[in-house]
């Protein structure tokens, strides 16, 4: 490199440097201009995330998602709603749990319905919500079907919750419309169009619940996907007749119609509270053809669990019955000490055999059964 040998050679390079500096910033100062000008006229778009081949990934995310076909879910007949039992200290019981699953796969449930309003996922946290999930798949998988309540009144978090359900392995998602804030026919067909991509999944409509029926225009609309296993319907066996003339699936909501809507109606079966008390029989109920009989005995005990908000009755009589501890997370409360005498006779008419559990039922006092407001 040639040296600097006198002050009028640095002069000139500084001169130089600074012609050159200076056409360089308004060269770029016109080229700003130019971008400017021409992104003021340009439709903003969001940044795309990089596109990452999965070709090889240990497991691409269809082949979770679609492990289990759609079809496959809309041949089921009988659901449960399972019930999530607690420890003294408001937690998870996952051995009396796994007590209940099994009694539901001994006696012929072929799927079950995790953190639904059974379940109370509305009082879980998303965390445990997913792990129940999780679990659920892992111990169970192989024998039940396993559809996690996803949904939510909020579009994100359905989204993201669905997300988790399916890659910790459920078969299936549950997604109820959005409740309390609710919103117009055309967000609820945006809300179930969001979800619908990612798997196989049962809409459930129970407006008393949401405040919001999710009318036929919307179920109609949503049946163009694919993945609409079929709709949970709570509002009635005309709607149930709707459907299924129609070609879309129902599963009967409410335990005290889903003989006729079974078998009267055109229903494939039940989403049920009941079997979690008597799975044979609900079971025999929708395998076994018409049978007023039958259906005319468990009737009383529907009756009963429904006298209050579901699950009341439910975790009560599982108590009575000594398969789960008499723990209550609030705002749930057991039913009170006539009620619980009621369930005593009820199970002495219909037969203990029939019952889950192996211990004699009991009435309870009123101290047996702690409530929990921290968890």
């Amino acid at each position: 490199m040639r040296r600097l040998s006198s002050s009028s050679d640095l002069l000139r390079t500084g001169r130089r440097t600074t012609t050159i500096t200076s056409a360089t910033i308004a060269l770029t100062s016109s080229i700003l201009t130019i971008i400017i000008i021409s992104t003021r006229d340009a439709k903003w778009r969001s940044p795309r995330a990089a596109a990452i081949p999965n070709f090889h990934l240990p497991m691409r995310s269809f082949e979770v998602k679609n492990r289990t076909s759609v079809e496959d879910i809309k041949a089921l007949r009988l659901i449960t709603a399972i019930k999530t039992p607690y420890l003294p200290d408001g937690r998870f019981d996952l051995e009396a749990y796994d007590a209940l699953v099994n009694l539901q796969i001994e006696h012929g449930a072929e799927a079950v319905i995790v953190g639904g309003t059974t379940g109370e996922g509305q009082l879980m946290s998303w965390d445990e919500h997913i792990m129940l999930i999780g679990h659920t798949v892992n111990c169970f998988g192989g024998s039940i079907k396993v559809i996690g309540n996803t949904g939510s009144n909020s579009t994100r978090e359905a989204i993201h919750a669905t997300e988790q359900g399916f890659a910790v392995g459920m078969h299936a998602a549950l997604h109820i419309n959005p409740y309390y804030g609710k919103t117009s026919l055309e967000g609820l067909v945006s809300h179930f169009d969001s979800v619908l991509p990612m798997g196989p999944t049962i809409i459930y409509n129970v407006p008393s619940r949401t405040g919001q029926d999710i009318p036929p225009l919307v179920i109609h609309s949503v049946a163009k996907s694919a993945n609409l296993a079929g709709v949970k319907e709570c509002v009635g066996n005309d709607r149930v007749e709707n459907y299924t003339k129609n070609g879309i699936v129902v599963w009967s909501g409410n335990d005290d119609e889903c003989h006729d809507s079974r078998w009267s109606h055109g229903a494939v079966g039940v989403i049920s509270v009941t079997s979690n008390l008597v799975p044979g029989l609900m079971h025999e109920l929708m395998f076994g053809g018409k049978n007023p009989s039958l259906n005319a005995m468990v009737l009383p005990l529907m009756k009963w669990l429904f006298q209050e908000p579901n699950p009341i009755g439910l975790n009560t009589a599982l108590a009575q019955l000594g398969v789960v501890r008499p723990v209550f997370r609030l705002p749930y409360v057991p039913l009170p000490l006539a009620k619980r005498v009621e369930f005593v006779k009820l199970v002495k008419e219909i037969g203990r055999e029939n019952f889950v559990g192996k211990r004699d039922v009991q009435v309870l006092d009123d101290d047996d059964f702690i409530l929990v407001g921290r968890y």
